[in-house]
């Protein structure tokens, strides 16, 4: 008898355990019904509501999603504190749905959040730099690596990190990480030092070292051991190792991986907690021409959905096609932090502007006080005026130009210039 009242029991549990399991397995019925969206591990506490949120996946789309968590579900009981990735939500709006009388859903119900956790939005406020860099200085023994560097990195931009060998430009990035102890001056991250983060894996990834991995591990393994470790869902490895293209490898060894496969697959890493900060440590190292069109476009749409990405190279051309503004440094010292476009024309002979109208235009500039000089080909070059700044001259006037883009050198031109120095950038 006992024996079969046992039976009993474990096929009843069974039962249950696949009733639940079905329940979600295409998404909560109720809430999510037949769209694919099923509930991760990742919980975290909204700072502006207080309502504990879930994040869920969609198989179909993709894409993450917050929801309220239902406190009267069993199967939302356990959880981890780890903060969620972020999403927006196809409306565009902020903050969660409101119900008719315009106050926030009674807790309890699911719904969809379209912003990140409060502490995040604030954070991504327009023009609030996100990665502050302020009088940093750092000694090892008799050397001074970084000597008094101030520079900031705000949402949505991708700002290139550029010096000669022995710069500072790795000591930097890891002080910003808490990896080494500045001797003087801050390196912060949404206000607060690398260890004061509540939840560092969310809020910002890294990339110093392609080849910092294991060996005899597989791809897959390498990313689930840090996502167990940064309280991520086992879910975001696979979406990740397909993001970068590595799923048709992720069961090989890592240590078989080329160099490309490598970078990544440490790409991957630094992306597992969906972070809105990216610090990024020559990536493009060991792409092939394709791996590096594909890491710029890569880029590119991660900083269009908001993040600030701050990114070393010595390939400056890669730089001078995806940086939204530079930041060059040497001998630990900042020499300037300039928007590409602004640091192209004063420091590389101007823009050059042609078309039907530019001696129209030129009279226009000079009698505001810019220097303008014609070129053998018809075309004007002005000297102390962004492209912006003739842009709305053109416009405001109806200047008919054909071209209107840097004149003369190229950045490497400059950056050689800015620095002295006779080799490329680390």
């Amino acid at each position: 008898m006992l024996l079969l009242i046992i039976a009993i029991v474990v096929v009843a549990g069974a039962i249950v355990a696949l009733l639940g399991w079905d329940r979600y397995r295409g998404g909560r019925r109720g809430a999510g019904g037949d769209s694919g969206a099923g509930p991760t591990d990742e919980v975290f506490v909204d700072p502006e509501t207080g309502n504990r949120m879930r994040v869920w996946h969609n198989s179909r789309t993709g894409q993450r999603e917050y929801r309220i968590e239902d406190p009267s579900d069993v199967t939302f009981g356990a959880g981890s504190g780890a903060a969620a990735p972020r999403v927006e939500s196809p409306e565009g709006d902020r903050g969660p749905r409101r119900d008719d009388g315009g106050q926030p859903a009674a807790r309890g119900a699911v719904q969809v959040l379209s912003a990140p956790p409060a502490a995040v939005r604030a954070a991504e406020a327009v023009g609030e730099p996100i990665i502050e860099v302020t009088g940093l200085s750092k000694r090892f023994g008799e050397t001074l690596a970084v000597d008094g560097l101030s520079f900031s990195v705000a949402p949505g931009r991708i700002v290139g990190f550029l010096g000669p060998n022995g710069a500072g430009k790795t000591t930097t990035m890891r002080a910003l990480l808490g990896l080494v102890r500045p001797t003087a001056g801050s390196a912060t991250i949404d206000g607060r030092h690398y260890s004061e983060l509540e939840h560092p894996a969310q809020t910002v990834g890294a990339l110093l070292d392609g080849d910092d991995l294991h060996a005899g591990r597989s791809g897959r393994n390498h990313l689930r051991v840090l996502a167990r470790a940064a309280g991520v869902a086992a879910a975001r490895v696979d979406e990740l190792l397909a993001l970068v293209d590595l799923t048709a490898a992720a069961n090989r060894r890592a240590g078989g991986y080329s160099m490309g496969m490598k970078q990544r697959l440490g790409l991957a890493a630094a992306l597992l907690g969906d972070p809105h900060v990216l610090v990024l440590d020559e990536p493009a190292n060991g792409l092939d021409p394709q791996g590096i069109r594909w890491l710029r476009d890569f880029l590119r749409s991660l900083a269009n959905e908001g993040r600030a990405i701050l990114i070393s190279s010595h390939v400056l051309a890669e730089v001078a096609q995806i940086a939204d503004e530079v930041v060059v440094i040497n001998h630990g010292r900042s020499i300037l932090q300039a928007s590409l476009p602004e640091l192209m024309a004063q420091r590389s002979g101007g823009m050059r502007v042609a078309g039907p109208d530019v001696e129209r235009l030129a009279e226009l500039l000079r009698s505001d006080g810019a220097e303008v000089q014609p070129s053998t080909d018809g075309a004007i070059v002005v000297a102390g005026r962004t492209g912006e700044e003739i842009g709305r001259v053109i416009a405001e006037h109806q200047i008919v130009v054909s071209e209107l883009a840097p004149s003369g050198e190229s950045l490497e031109d400059v950056f050689i210039e800015l620095t002295g120095a006779e080799g490329g950038p680390s």
